[in-house]
């Protein structure tokens, strides 16, 4: 038997259901279990329900010119966080709408000796809806200079 084509259906970015039902409002709802350990800058769990989805590629400290910025741990998550929300607005979102984080590091002891000011960064440039979080170490990142590289997934009306 032979496979058939599949044929491209057209798709109606603003079409959201029926003419009567207004365009679905994504929610995320935050939970943090009490049994498990307090979470401090990031949400155990985040529950995801209408909207769409948006996938965000990898962001290093990359400058505009390809150059990875001078400095260390923090001054690349500042920058890595930075990309990760430009790309986020290009698609008209908020860091409110970013469900799940994940950071990667090439120190992961370094990651910690720094928290405090990484969250300040987080907090300064994303504010106090974290997300569900991982930091991952890593032998070497994409960009050989690179100390840290963020992906995230949000959820946008």
């Amino acid at each position: 038997m032979t496979p058939r084509p599949m044929t491209p259906r057209p798709v109606n970015s603003q079409a959201h259901g029926p003419a009567s039902e207004p365009p679905a409002v994504p929610t995320l709802s935050r939970f943090n279990p009490a049994h498990l350990a307090p979470p401090s800058g990031f949400t155990h769990a985040v529950a995801a329900t209408g909207g769409r989805l948006v996938f965000l590629a990898g962001q290093t400290a990359l400058d505009g010119d390809g150059r990875i910025v001078a400095g260390g741990l923090p001054e690349q998550f500042e920058r890595a966080l930075a990309n990760l929300l430009a790309a986020l607005r290009a698609t008209g979102g908020r860091p409110c709408h970013l469900a799940r984080v994940t950071v990667y590091t090439t120190d992961v002891a370094a990651y910690r000796t720094h928290a405090r000011e990484l969250g300040a960064i987080w907090r300064r440039s994303a504010g106090r809806d974290y997300p569900a979080l991982a930091v991952v170490g890593a032998v070497r990142l994409w960009d050989e200079e690179a100390l840290v590289e963020l992906d995230g997934i949000a959820v946008l009306p």
